[in-house]
């Protein structure tokens, strides 16, 4: 079996060469890796302590955050290393100050995996959520490299479950310990003989609890939103905006605003979607005080501020559950206090299953739906205070996981 899987990788890489061609994305993901080893043997020495962390995106590396930090306050001499499966993640975080080094990850072939962790020779390594590569995950147990995966979360579907799985559970057997989101995922594990388990939570809320003690003032919001009421819409996409668009119209003249900040930033689609707006629209990019004052919606063209908008938000609306590109952080509005609204393909998303389950979140399936549902929000304030106070209770009741895994590391002796 790892013959062929090592078949299979080289053959995928040949296969996604040519993609480059027909998919900014794809040129991002290709190209990135042709220096992904070259990057992290400038930023890093030979005699250099490091920890690597591994994400597969920017959703992963918002989880693994608070452990990066809390790793760096007690080893501040040790080097963070991180490195990103995805365009989506490296792109945005390629030059955030808290890592010493950062890339893709290189294909996981032998001899990718031999090179890169001869460049990067972790004391310790840690997998976020997901994302498991056999080749590195065997080498790491090869070399006694302690391994950890942290907020993992899984589900009967995934393959180390199934009779033929016997491949990816060998990949599981290589991790010292695993510190999960949930009981599932506990069970889960054990069904598969894996004790080495820890339910620690999802250390998103760790991260989002932090975010209501910073400074979260933005002055383009102070003069957009007024004394209207603010609908924040997040990480939108095409599907998303399909079902919010009728609602924004039928609320042109009224006294509420929406803020759309959408997953990817491409001219054209926005564009596209000003052109379709009966209120009057303005893109942060070509905003002053006076136009955000007159304006009734406000695109949100660059990265960035989305969970300080949020903190000025009445209600949120949090995208990719319309669509099956997978649900947005719906705890960084939660954090505020904010009312939530998302689409109904959220079943991968234990958070979102638990705050609906609690009456903190709202779901649709359609543009009549998401008009019901907002209307009442607008209307009925104290339904908004009340919905918006459940979802702040939620995050503040589930912090605490990176306590959880420092306090183990520490037992360990490795910090």
């Amino acid at each position: 079996m790892q013959v062929l899987y090592n078949i299979l990788t080289h053959t995928t890489k040949a296969v996604l060469w040519p993609s480059q061609f027909f998919s900014k994305k794809m040129r991002f993901f290709v190209e990135g890796r042709k220096n992904a080893l070259l990057l992290l043997q400038a930023a890093l020495k030979p005699e250099d302590t490091t920890i690597w962390f591994h994400c597969a995106s920017l959703g992963e590396f918002e989880q693994g955050l608070p452990i990066m930090q809390a790793l760096k306050k007690a080893k501040p001499g040790y080097k963070l290393a991180v490195t990103f499966f995805s365009p989506s993640g490296f792109e945005i975080k390629k030059n955030t100050p808290l890592a010493d080094a950062i890339s893709y990850l290189p294909y996981d072939t032998p001899q990718n995996v031999a090179k890169f962790l001869e460049i990067v020779h972790p004391s310790m390594a840690f997998f976020v959520k997901y994302d498991f590569w056999p080749n590195y995950l065997k080498a790491l147990n090869g070399r006694k490299i302690p391994t950890f995966l942290i907020s993992g979360l899984f589900r009967k579907e995934q393959l180390f479950f199934k009779k033929y799985g016997s491949f990816m559970r060998e990949a599981l057997s290589c991790f010292d310990h695993f510190f999960i989101q949930n009981e599932a995922s506990k069970e889960l594990l054990a069904s598969i003989g894996f004790n080495n388990v820890t339910v620690s939570g999802d250390t998103r809320f760790d991260r989002v609890s932090h975010q209501i003690e910073m400074n979260n003032t933005l002055d383009f919001m102070e003069h957009f939103k007024g004394n209207a009421i603010c609908i924040a819409c997040g990480s939108t996409w095409p599907e998303d905006e399909a079902v919010l668009l009728p609602y924004i119209n039928e609320k042109s003249g009224s006294n509420v605003k929406f803020v759309v900040a959408p997953h990817s930033i491409d001219v054209h689609k926005i564009e596209s979607f000003r052109k379709k707006l009966k209120p009057s629209s303005v893109q942060y990019s070509e905003s002053n005080p006076e136009k955000l004052k007159q304006a009734q919606v406000l695109i949100v063209d660059t990265v960035g501020f989305l969970s300080k908008i949020y903190s000025y938000a009445d209600v949120a609306y949090v995208g990719g559950a319309m669509g099956h590109t997978g649900l947005h952080n719906i705890l960084e509005a939660a954090t505020f206090g904010v009312p939530i609204v998302i689409g109904s393909n959220y079943q991968k998303f234990p958070e979102a299953i638990k705050l609906e389950d609690l009456a903190g979140l709202y779901t649709i399936q359609n543009a009549k739906e998401c008009m019901d549902v907002m209307e009442k929000f607008v209307n009925d304030k104290k339904f908004r205070e009340q919905t918006g106070m459940i979802a702040g209770h939620f995050v503040n009741k589930n912090t605490g996981a990176t306590q959880l895994v420092m306090s183990f590391l520490e037992k360990r002796g490795l910090v």
